[in-house]
């Protein structure tokens, strides 16, 4: 194998057989070149195996493509003649579909093994196997071999189908939450990319993409499929996720002496291109990765990790609790063997160690919170298919609980707070103005010919949009809205845009980036031989700034002068100040020369003619101002980033309830010139941040997170993917977004909607509210059960607890898996967002929740205890062994009732939370796993018998029993009404700054400080008028007083009028930077002192 190129001999294939192999059959027959000889120039690359094929235009002829046209969309013949049952049957037989194979998924059997490895079950078994051994023994050889019923093996038996039981559960779990992860991974691999199929641009989904197709790239993308590069413009990828090789490679052919070969999983970071696919699926070089990592294991979320710390903690207590009670009854025990008159035979002494043993063992079960991290699995799980409703496809499981402790929602506006389908709504070309959409027509036949020549073959060739049928099947504008609202502009004006860039092929093509802001194309001038012609468009501002003539009423191009550019600076303003998205159109007209001595980097961006002003209106969606309430509700700051001009953002985020009565509006220069103490001065009271940059929004995440903040980001660009990766949770748009974006998200939102947004931040808070809820019933149920189960044991004379060991283990059910389904899944309401996020590093359990552990623990052991010990008396039972056995029962069933209200209690966990009953009706997981607790437990009682020690009760019976598990929501109403002594005990209250993110200037002070300042203003506005009414009577001739009067009326106009528009930026003072801070201290210094000479 020849050695690559540029440093490419370093590489080795990544898997075996990647070495050229004969061709088969197939593909000698169908096909002038094998699928290996393809993909063994790629792995790795070799120029010269491109180059022993005939290079890109032999393999475009083996392939049977036409480059310029594509593959037949519904290709039906092969080459043989043979008719095809689909199409492109026989190019998928020779060269296979852009799919994976499945991936071997983990089987129920495994899932079980899996939930049966564990030290405490393993324990469990052995023990119920002894047991067993011994019931069987005693039932045939010893003490009870007479007996006319055999039931030794009965509590053996039961501990086994227990452990059965918890097995299958943990496993079904397991095995419907990979079903469902199985599913969002599938969703995650849904998207289109652009293709020429019989000579025109369409839209397919990546598995329909075949070898031979024609790929149309643009910046953003990542390549699905492996190719060869045919054509383009400054075309530059990130191949590192592929090749590990950090820095950017621009393709181009073999003959420009450039990469050539463009792998699966690259990122285009710039330029457009054309590419022709040579190898999918398993084939291709992302393919050969995927299939060589597949079976990753999914990464614990930062609260699963933290609830492993807790449960290996309790756990230890409930080992050292288990080993006290060993010891204890052992040597209870014994002791009472050694008082009787003559000792016990082995087989009786042997049967009841193992009883103490499976007793002890059964508290470690118990005392073990395995279902924390259920709880959590579940809660995700129930979390991100509720929110892939809502619009959120979740990526990372992470950033779904993360987006509850959220502080700050960096957003972008296009799309996520506008609607984006944006139409140009006005329009100043050549001295004339369009005031609406009905005088389109009109505005556009009363131009001069050579302004409507230029003009729309400006908004034609300078354009990637394109028209097509969009993800429902309608024909639409497809690509950038901005781009899609010219080409839409210029139909209404009869221009066919495909006929004209058939007509004008580009020479240059400079595609638009996020820090230039601008696109440029450079194409021939018809008739005219090496004239060329540079369309350029992008903000109007920085066009503007690079145009030195224009184009007047007449067509004529002249001079623009000072008068005519401060024109049109006032009426991008005016756009702009309307709301509207200002775009602007030039050109100019180059030789041969000046082509040749372009840059391929960087545009002619210089000596432009300034055609025409666009207007672009985005309407808001509807609800975003309802959405930005909400976030403000709970605690959460919204900023707006955006790349249009200030006034825009300042009319936008006025209009989307972003930018608030003192609250400030800057520009992405202003802020990268202030240092970074100045930025964290100024970034609480900053809500708007217009002409950004990506870098901007990246400095922006990096001084929230070091202020502490939980940032949420949005980005579309591929320029976004670093603050996107940056920020705590990166949101990106399901619609508009490029796919870097997507690959650097957390959360996609599959609408592109900015109240998804606040969705995934109730759903959010949701998942830690379950986990916490579950949390705070389990601790109650763990100390409950091994206090009862010690004392109990210790202090009977019997040795007996007051549960056996095969109740325990149902109590543990319901604890674990049923508490865990019932808690776990109970959707967000309306009063969550009516507190402030939660500090990132609270604690897991608040006061109260210790408060309501605690209070609830001593009572069930209380109450349990006094049943235990005055239960013949109270229910009025007879002191015989049958009464014993009833008291029992009613024993196990009042603790179960106990459980099953004390879980109504955990449905809220808030201080100011009285009402546990609040939209139960609606939380239908919660009513059915109570039901089926409940049918359980009388199945239990009632047909349980010697397994479950217990017998069946009377209808009064239940009546008590279910009376005292009752008692536990009084309780615990008593138990919320206790005063707060969390600093007492050194422990967090759920209202304290150590639990709640406060910012650290609210929205009210702002307000306030506003208001004091429009005070302030007022009082100046007045004693200038008073001063110079004074200086007028005392000097009436003095023409400086009047001067000086109106000066300071100015001043003071300007001043009020600052201090109650949310931005610095438009005060009038001129002895102040453009990004000098708006705090009052420095717009006082500015102000001039009102003249009281007399």
């Amino acid at each position: 194998m020849a050695p690559a190129t540029g440093g490419s001999s370093e590489r080795t294939p990544l898997l075996p057989g990647g070495t050229q192999a004969p061709r088969t059959n197939s593909a000698t027959s169908a096909f002038g070149v094998a699928p290996e000889q393809l993909t063994a120039m790629l792995d790795p690359k070799d120029p010269q195996k491109l180059q022993e094929l005939g290079g890109p235009e032999r393999i475009c002829q083996a392939l049977l493509v036409d480059p310029s046209v594509g593959l037949k969309q519904r290709e039906q013949i092969g080459s043989g003649g043979e008719r095809q049952h689909e199409p492109f049957q026989t190019r998928r037989d020779v060269f296979g579909k852009n799919t994976l194979p499945e991936a071997r998924t983990v089987t129920f059997l495994q899932l079980l093994r899996d939930a049966y490895n564990d030290r405490t079950l393993i324990m469990l078994t052995i023990a119920s196997v002894v047991s067993l051994a011994v019931g069987i023994y005693d039932d045939m050889l010893g003490s009870h071999k007479n007996d006319e019923v055999k039931v030794g093996w009965v509590e053996g038996a039961a501990i086994f189908l227990a452990v059965i039981v918890v097995c299958f559960t943990n496993a079904i779990n397991d095995f419907q939450k990979e079903k469902q992860f199985q599913r969002l991974n599938a969703k995650k691999e849904d998207r289109t990319v652009k293709v020429l199929r019989d000579g025109n641009e369409v839209e397919i989904g990546v598995q329909e993409i075949n070898v031979g197709d024609i790929l149309l790239i643009e910046p953003g993308d990542i390549i699905p499929v492996d190719g060869v590069y045919l054509s383009g413009h400054n075309m530059t990828c990130d191949e590192s996720s592929a090749t590990g090789e950090s820095d950017a490679v621009k393709k181009g052919t073999a003959d420009e002496n450039r990469d050539p070969f463009i792998l699966s999983g690259a990122k285009v970071l710039e330029g457009v291109g054309k590419m022709v696919v040579v190898a999918v699926g398993a084939r291709s070089f992302y393919g050969k990765i995927m299939m060589a990592m597949r079976q990753g294991e999914g990464a614990e979320t930062p609260l699963q990790r933290k609830l492993d710390v807790l449960a290996e903690q309790i756990a230890k207590y409930g080992m050292s609790a288990a080993i006290l009670l060993l010891i204890t009854l052992t040597i209870k025990y014994l002791v009472k063997c050694a008082l009787e008159p003559e000792f016990p035979p082995f087989s009786i002494m042997f049967s009841q160690f193992v009883s103490i043993v499976i007793e002890a063992i059964t508290v470690v079960v118990v005392a073990v919170p395995e279902g924390l991290p259920m709880a959590v699995t579940i809660s995700l799980a129930y979390a991100t298919t509720k929110m892939l409703k809502d619009g959120n496809l979740v990526r990372q499981l992470a950033a779904c609980e993360t987006m509850g402790g959220a502080t700050v929602v960096c957003t972008d506006k296009t799309g996520t707070l506008t609607q984006n389908k944006m139409t140009v709504v006005r329009s100043y070309v050549a001295g004339s103005e369009m005031g609406g959409l009905s005088e389109l027509q009109s505005f556009y036949k009363a131009l001069p010919k050579d302004v409507q020549t230029v003009l729309l073959e400006g908004i034609a060739v300078n354009s990637t949009a394109f028209e097509g049928p969009d993800e429902k099947g309608r024909i639409d504008f497809i690509g950038s809205k901005s781009e899609c609202a010219l080409l839409g502009f210029g139909k209404v004006c009869g221009l066919d845009y495909r006929c004209k860039r058939a007509d004008t092929k580009p020479v240059r093509v400079y595609p638009f980036s996020s820090e230039k802001k601008t696109m440029s194309t450079i194409v021939p001038i018809a008739g005219q031989d090496s004239q060329y012609r540079v369309h350029a468009k992008g903000a109007s501002e920085i066009i503007l700034s690079a145009c030195t003539k224009y184009m007047n009423k007449s067509g004529s191009i002249v001079e623009l002068d000072d008068s005519v550019r401060n024109d049109l600076l006032r009426r991008i303003s005016v756009f702009a100040n309307g709301a509207l998205r200002t775009f602007a159109l030039s050109f100019k007209v180059i030789n041969s020369a000046e082509l040749e001595a372009c840059s391929d980097d960087e545009a002619p961006l210089s000596d432009l003619v300034w055609v025409g002003l666009m207007g672009i209106q985005d309407p808001l969606r509807p609800g975003v101002r309802q959405a930005v309430e909400d976030c403000h509700r709970a605690g959460v700051i919204v900023r707006m980033i955006t790349g249009d001009n200030i006034e825009t953002a300042r009319a936008i985020g006025r209009n989307a309830g972003i930018l608030t009565k003192g609250g400030q509006a800057i520009t992405g220069p202003q802020w990268r010139r202030m240092t970074p103490e100045q930025q964290h001065k100024e970034l609480p009271r900053i809500q708007v941040m217009a002409r950004s940059s990506p870098l901007d929004k990246q400095i922006m995440v990096e001084r929230l997170q070091e202020r502490n903040e939980v940032v949420a980001m949005t980005g579309d660009g591929t320029n976004d993917s670093p603050a996107l990766k940056l920020a705590d949770v990166g949101f990106s748009m399901g619609i508009a977004g490029t796919e870097v974006a997507k690959e650097a998200s957390d959360i996609i939102l599959m609408d592109d909607d900015f109240k998804s947004i606040v969705k995934s931040l109730r759903w959010g808070r949701a998942v830690n509210d379950s986990v916490r809820k579950f949390l705070q019933f389990q601790l109650t149920v763990n100390i409950t059960a091994v206090l009862l189960t010690l004392t109990s044991s210790i202090f009977s004379s019997d040795g007996q607890s007051a549960l056996t060991a095969v109740q325990l283990l149902w109590v543990n059910m319901i604890m674990d898996t049923l508490a865990a389904l019932a808690l776990a899944t109970e959707g967000p309401t309306d009063a969550i967002l009516d507190r402030p996020p939660q500090q990132r590093n609270s604690a897991l359990i608040t006061f109260e929740m210790w408060r309501m552990i605690i209070g609830q623990a001593a009572f069930q052991v209380a109450i349990n205890l006094l049943l235990l010990n005055h239960g013949l008396e109270i229910f009025h039972l007879p002191a015989s062994t049958a009464g014993v056995a009833v008291l029992r029962t009613m024993v196990f069933n009042s603790f179960v009732f106990l459980q099953v209200f004390n879980q109504i209690n955990c449905r809220r966990i808030q201080p100011n939370e009285f009402n546990v009953f609040a939209n139960i009706h609606r939380d239908h997981g919660f009513i059915l796993v109570q039901i089926f607790i409940v049918a359980a437990q009388w199945l239990l009682v009632t047909y349980g018998g010697i397994a479950f020690s217990t017998v069946p009760l009377t209808g009064l019976q239940w009546t008590g029993t279910l009376f005292i598990g009752v008692l536990s929501l009084p309780i615990g109403l008593l138990i919320r009404t206790l005063p707060d002594l969390s600093a007492c005990f050194g422990l967090e209250s759920a209202n304290s700054e150590a639990q709640q993110h406060r910012p650290e200037v609210t929205m009210a002070r702002m307000r306030m400080e506003a208001s004091v300042q429009d005070v302030q203003h007022a009082v100046k506005f007045f004693s200038a008028i008073r001063n110079s009414q004074i200086a007028s009577k005392k000097s009436p001739c003095d023409s400086d007083v009047g001067h000086n009067f109106l000066s300071s009326v100015s001043a003071a106009n300007d001043l009020s009028r600052a201090s109650t528009l949310p931005s610095t930026t438009s005060t009038v003072v001129p002895t102040t930077a453009a990004s000098a801070s708006s705090s009052w201290t420095k717009v006082k210094s500015a102000m001039p002192k009102p003249n009281t000479r007399g």
